[in-house]
């Protein structure tokens, strides 16, 4: 079957697509490389229904992406969520992440750089769809005295500009892991906060494992073992903690040849606390190993607690509204629209 091309991108991205790449004729080599990139992975997409009707293709391919078209017909049908062509169409990468995302601060400071868009506000990182760029530019801040941290990703949203494709690099995921992908993608779909990536993140997270236990329930499968949730949670914590007491040093005006010392013993002691956890209290759970194995700094602790500071309370919200998502949607709306200090306060309301 030929791959259908133009006629499946969207007509917004044929008049955006040109305009940004003119406008990057003087130099911006990093929003042309966006805006390439986009163009690309929207001419990649394929319809799932025709791919699953083609007996030419993988069997195993064409039930993974039949599990998907249910799990994509649950998110709109039971989770309110958007109900569009994203993740109704395949797309097939040849390459394990579809970007690359650069975190990156200063060397005594565990704040990350931002980096401010016109759709998705400021964030704490800049995405490449080519691992060598990603690499390169990271080399370049590190020359500069920064530190940085590069990290594959398997999906994004595009914040329902575009359709967004089921990916060929979401695939390493099992069948429910790919469900929950789904859902925390479309989440962001429905209602995404320029600027402010725990509000965000924390409220796709709990449209992720809420929907998957839903999910889980009407597909009559038990209750998902939490040990290696709880797991994670203790493992955030220990990282949490490590970067609480780099701030702190930080802050303290020692030299910076002293700075350098105590950091990297922090690191040290870091790696301890972890080998400890896992061989006392894990039982030997090697899973988090090879994280540690890579050299560790202050921009490899930023990922961690963006996900999840605000799911207590989103969890909080979605049981004042009975459990009804259209409702509970509309209250995040809601809330969203309060000023930043009044949004955090209800928040550490319900999460308490």
């Amino acid at each position: 079957m030929p791959k259908p091309n133009a006629a499946l991108i969207d007509n917004r991205s044929l008049r955006w697509v040109p305009l940004v790449l003119a406008a990057c004729l003087n130099g911006c080599s990093y929003y042309s490389q966006l805006a390439v990139g986009q163009l690309d992975l929207l001419r990649q997409r394929q319809p799932i229904e025709a791919l699953i009707a083609d007996d030419t293709r993988d069997p195993a391919l064409r039930q993974r992406l039949a599990e998907v078209l249910q799990a994509r017909m649950f998110a709109s049908q039971a989770l309110s969520l958007p109900d569009n062509r994203s993740y109704r169409l395949y797309a097939e990468l040849g390459r394990p992440y579809v970007v690359w995302n650069l975190f990156a601060t200063e060397e005594f400071s565990v704040k990350p750089l931002e980096h401010c868009f016109p759709i998705a506000g400021c964030v704490a990182y800049r995405g490449y769809f080519r691992q060598g760029a990603a690499r390169g530019e990271a080399a370049r801040l590190r020359m500069a005295g920064l530190d940085t941290h590069v990290a594959g990703v398997e999906a994004y949203s595009t914040l329902g500009w575009f359709a967004d494709p089921l990916l060929s690099s979401m695939l390493r995921r099992n069948d429910e892991q790919l469900a929950a992908l789904i859902f925390h993608e479309l989440a962001h779909q429905q209602l995404y906060l320029p600027g402010d990536t725990a509000f965000n993140e924390s409220y796709a997270t709990f449209v992720e494992r809420e929907g998957l236990r839903q999910w889980r329930t009407s597909r009559g499968l038990p209750e998902q073992d939490e040990q290696g949730r709880q797991r994670y949670r203790q493992l955030v914590r220990l990282l949490l903690d490590a970067r609480e007491r780099l701030a702190d040093l930080y802050a303290s005006g020692q030299p910076p040849a002293r700075l350098r010392e105590l950091k990297q013993a922090e690191f040290t002691a870091l790696r301890q606390r972890y080998r400890a956890l896992r061989d006392e209290q894990w039982e030997g759970d090697r899973r988090f190993d090879r994280w540690f194995a890579q050299p560790l700094n202050n921009a490899t602790l930023l990922p961690f607690g963006l996900y999840d500071r605000w799911v207590p309370a989103f969890a909080a919200l979605f049981e004042a509204n009975d459990g009804d998502w259209a409702r509970f949607h509309a209250a995040v709306a809601m809330l969203a629209k309060s000023p930043a200090d009044e949004r955090e306060q209800i928040l550490t309301r319900l999460a308490n």
